[in-house]
């Protein structure tokens, strides 16, 4: 890993406080004590994430779930839940539980179509009542996910949704702000002609409070329409961003 030297001056007491978690082993030395400080500083609050990968189990979705662990890694998110369809035992074998890739994964497995919200449901006990990014895994994004995930924790919503900018915005669920506050969700194939060129990216992070406003039934039912009604009560917060990102579906 590539390091950077600098040269820093601090009081005497946080000197004698550095040295003394020294201990030869965890922490090998002054500078090491400092590194240590400050990965920890920067490390999100957030540590689990929700890939829906619904009935998928080809190559290529395979890559792109692997793409977003590795992007899920980078911003020390590592406790993943897979939700996978009837065919994602393939997801599965080429996973495992991700020691191969430093994280820890989980399954939770459908037996008959649930939708996105129905599937996100399912998966609720793996996630012991904390907030949880959710990705869906069909999209292939350089976006650094600490990015929204700090963005989301600075304004304390309920829910926060990834939005981004494309050429044919009516092939997408399209959104529109005020400030950082959605006050419209126009879901796709419900609105012509283009109401925003914001689009839905299947990026969100949510309190886990979220699930109450999940409906009581256990019929599937999709996420997006619970998005939609807690747009309608000012609770989601979107997050614009211009890094790569691309619906491989739509490739």
């Amino acid at each position: 890993m590539r390091r950077s030297r600098i040269t820093i001056t601090l009081k005497q007491q946080l000197v004698e406080d550095l040295d003394r978690l020294v201990d030869g082993e965890k922490i090998r030395n002054r500078s090491h004590a400092i590194e240590y400080i400050v990965d920890r500083f920067f490390q999100p609050i957030i540590k689990k994430a929700v890939i829906m990968a619904g009935g998928r189990g080809t190559e290529i979705s395979t890559a792109v779930i692997e793409s977003l662990i590795v992007n899920l890694k980078k911003s020390h998110i590592t406790d993943i839940v897979i939700c996978i369809g009837y065919d994602g035992e393939k997801i599965r074998r080429y996973f495992s539980n991700g020691d191969k890739f430093s994280v820890k994964i989980n399954y939770s497995s459908e037996k008959k179509p649930l939708l996105t919200g129905g599937a996100l449901l399912k998966a609720k006990n793996f996630l012991n009542n904390e907030p949880f990014l959710v990705i869906y895994g069909d999209v292939m994004t350089n976006l650094p996910f600490i990015d929204i995930v700090n963005f989301h924790e600075q304004q304390k919503a309920l829910a926060t949704i990834a939005l981004t900018t494309v050429e044919k915005p009516e092939e997408f669920g399209q959104l529109k702000l005020h400030g950082s506050t959605l006050v419209n969700f126009y879901q796709k194939n419900k609105t012509q002609p283009v109401k925003s060129n914001l689009i839905n990216c299947g990026i969100y992070v949510f309190q886990p409070e979220i699930f109450d406003y999940f409906p009581d039934s256990d019929k599937p039912f999709f996420l997006e329409d619970v998005i939609e009604q807690l747009t309608q009560k000012k609770k989601v917060n979107g997050f614009v961003f211009e890094e790569k990102w691309i619906d491989v579906g739509k490739t």
